[in-house]
C-alpha cells in the first residue's frame, strides 16, 4: 500500500513538472543582457495581458541586479550568470527596470 501512494505521488509531480515545463516554454520570451550598468536592450516591447518571461544574461565582470519597483520584481546575478523573470500580465503602458549595483543602468519595458 506505502508503495503505491508513493508511486502515485512521483507520478503526479512529474505531471507536475512536464506541465509546468511546457507553460514556461510558451511564454513569449525577450532576451536582456546586463554588462557593468548597460542594459541591453534598454527597451523592451512586449505584448500587453499576457504573461512573459524575459531571460536575463549579466555578461559583465560584477554582479548585477535585475530590478523593478512597479512590477514587484528583483533577480541578482553573479558574473556570468544566466537567469529568467516571469512578469504576470501588463496592462497597456511603461514599466521602469534597472540595476540596482549600477544605478545609471535605466530601462523600461513597454507593453502593448
Amino acid at each position: 500500500m506505502k508503495s503505491r501512494r508513493q508511486l502515485i505521488a512521483l507520478a503526479a509531480f512529474a505531471f507536475g513538472a512536464c506541465f509546468g515545463s511546457a507553460q514556461a516554454a510558451d511564454l513569449p520570451t525577450f532576451k536582456l543582457e546586463m554588462n557593468d550598468g548597460k542594459l541591453n536592450p534598454a527597451r523592451i516591447e512586449v505584448p500587453a495581458g499576457q504573461r512573459i518571461k524575459i531571460e536575463v544574461h549579466n555578461v559583465g565582470k560584477g554582479a548585477a541586479e535585475f530590478e523593478s519597483v512597479q512590477l514587484r520584481k528583483e533577480k541578482v546575478l553573479a558574473p556570468g550568470a544566466d537567469s529568467f523573470v516571469v512578469i504576470a500580465p501588463l496592462d497597456p503602458g511603461e514599466y521602469k527596470f534597472f540595476d540596482d549595483f549600477h544605478q545609471t543602468a535605466q530601462g523600461v519595458i513597454v507593453a502593448k
